[in-house]
Parts: structure tokens; C-alpha cells; sequence
């Protein structure tokens, strides 16, 4: 039997805690071109842990920060790599979080029920809370367009009980400027992620209810969305598109990496059941991940579509 002295504990715990955080990702190359996205060994960190339910993993550049959502607690959370994850803000339950064209944070509050734009002191200021007079049900996740339009999701996921005013769970467009607000989507059981292609000319829209599928939609130049261009089967929580318009979107196999077309190029495997992503990091290259009581980062070979949008 080998006998610990006090002293051999601290670094008995940090090689423990080494090999718990950093491990081999699950990577299964489905078309050779998933090679050109990520490494078959590529290297999985767990960058924190013991959350609630983690949410809305958004890059900010300027800070070289991570901000996302621990839903349950009504935390935004940071990471940075000089200081690990920590609290960073109360909210109303966020749970999507992205950027508005001037870098400024975007959160949908599940509690709440409304959208929010936090300034440069910290304090959120509501965007939208209500459509047709009646509140939203709960904003999900959303996506902004390069017109610096905000297109959102509104399943019943944060009701808990309270009764619905909207007559159905729609996806709406928001034009900050005016306050114009128009229904996008009606015919969605329960919208779930969005996001723009590169190109804005495409979007991306999961529906997480009976049919489990994610649409892919063209955005016509009156702003309106063409018939399905294809349909994902599977659904997604979470998406984000790389720059070259490969789509990610997080499932409970994993993130499945897609070409433009929808063809499965990749799908990445971790501890926990992921619930949505984001590209950042000093070189733009690591797939941030939120998966149940944890983030992840999955190193991989291409940046992501501009955040803020150009």
C-alpha cells in the first residue's frame, strides 16, 4: 500500500483534475471533408463544472471572454483563460445570448419572457416583451441579420406552468430601431436555435417539438422565408454556422457538423449531452460548447461566421 504524506495531496488533485478536464473527443468523420473541420483526436477540455443547465455560449472578441447562461440559477456566466469560469451577472434566466451589430450583448429571458440589449454599464435595457399586446411566451435563442434585425425564437419552454397569451409559438423579426415586430414563423411546434449562414441570405431554424427537424429557409428580398430549401431530421437546442456555411448544431448525439447542402460531414461526441456552441478563442478556432452542468472546448480547423455580423 502506498502511503500519502499531506503535502503529495496537492499534486495528487492537480494530476486528477488533469486527466478528468482534458481527454480525447469522440470524433467520427462521416465525409472527408469533416477532416478539413476537425481533427479526428482532437483534444476536449472541460473548462468548468457544476452548473445547473448551461445555455447561449457567446464569443465576445473584445474582451476575449465567453459569456453564457446558467438558466436554472438566473446567472450569465465568464470565461476567460486567465480566469476561468465565474459568475458575471444576475439575469431573469437568459438563455440564447448573441451580439448586436455594435458588439453589444443580446439575451432572451426565460422568466422574464422578453428581450433584452445590455450596455457598457452592465444594465440591460428591454427590447421587447410583447407582441399584439399579449407577453411573449419565452424567448429561446436569436440570431441577428447584417440589417442589424433581430430574428428570435418563442417556444413555451420557460412558461413552468403560466398560461400562454401568444396563440402559438412563433419565430419573429425585431427592428430595433422602429420597435416593428413581424411573425416569420408560425407553422414551427416549438422553435428552438437560429442562426444565419455567412452569407445572411440563408437561415436555420430547429423545431424541438413532435417532428424533431431544423429547417433550412432562404430570405427573400422583401425579408419574407421561402419554402424549406431541405429539412434536418433530429432537431437541434443549439447552432452556429462556420464561415465557409457549414452548419453546427448540438443534439443528444453530439454536435453534428453539416455541409451547406445538409450533408453530414462530422459529428463531435462529448460526456454530456450538449445543448448549443459557439466559435471563438484568440484565433477564432476552439468550438465553445455549454453541456448540461458544464462547457467544453473542442479545438478545430475553421473560424466561424462574423459575431458580431458584418
Amino acid at each position: 500500500m502506498i502511503q500519502l504524506r499531506p503535502r503529495d495531496l496537492p499534486s495528487l488533485l492537480a494530476l486528477i483534475s488533469t486527466a478528468i478536464t482534458s481527454a480525447t473527443a469522440q470524433v467520427e468523420i462521416h465525409d472527408p471533408r469533416g477532416r478539413e473541420l476537425v481533427v479526428a483526436d482532437a483534444k476536449i477540455e472541460r473548462l468548468g463544472a457544476g452548473m445547473k443547465f448551461v445555455e447561449g455560449p457567446v464569443w465576445l472578441p473584445n474582451e476575449r471572454a465567453l459569456v453564457f447562461s446558467d438558466i436554472p440559477r438566473g446567472k450569465l456566466m465568464r470565461w476567460t483563460a486567465a480566469t476561468g469560469v465565474a459568475e458575471w451577472r444576475d439575469s431573469e434566466q437568459s438563455n440564447g445570448n448573441t451580439l448586436d451589430r455594435e458588439g453589444r450583448l443580446l439575451s432572451c429571458e426565460h422568466r422574464a419572457r422578453r428581450i433584452v440589449r445590455y450596455g457598457a454599464d452592465g444594465e440591460p435595457t428591454v427590447l421587447l416583451e410583447r407582441f399584439d399586446g399579449k407577453r411573449l411566451n419565452s424567448p429561446n435563442d436569436l440570431a441577428v441579420r447584417f440589417d442589424g434585425s433581430i430574428w428570435f425564437t418563442d417556444p413555451p419552454y420557460g412558461l413552468r406552468g403560466r398560461a400562454p397569451e401568444q396563440p402559438g409559438n412563433f419565430v419573429y423579426r425585431l427592428e430595433p430601431k422602429t420597435g416593428a415586430v413581424t411573425v416569420m414563423q408560425r407553422e414551427f411546434d416549438k422553435p428552438n436555435g437560429i442562426c444565419f449562414a455567412p452569407d445572411h441570405v440563408r437561415i436555420y431554424i430547429a423545431d424541438s417539438g413532435e417532428k424533431q427537424r431544423v429547417g433550412a429557409f432562404a430570405v427573400q428580398a422583401d425579408g419574407a422565408l421561402s419554402r424549406p430549401l431541405f429539412w434536418l431530421a433530429g432537431g437541434a437546442d443549439g447552432m452556429r454556422c462556420d464561415r465557409a456555411g457549414n452548419l453546427w448544431r448540438t443534439t443528444r448525439s453530439g454536435v453534428l457538423v453539416h455541409s451547406p447542402r445538409g450533408e453530414l460531414l462530422a459529428t463531435i461526441r462529448l460526456p454530456e449531452v450538449p445543448a448549443n456552441c459557439a466559435f471563438g478563442g484568440a484565433d477564432g478556432k476552439s468550438l465553445f460548447v455549454t453541456a448540461r452542468t458544464s462547457l467544453y472546448r473542442v479545438p478545430v480547423q475553421i473560424t466561424g461566421a462574423a459575431c458580431p455580423p458584418r
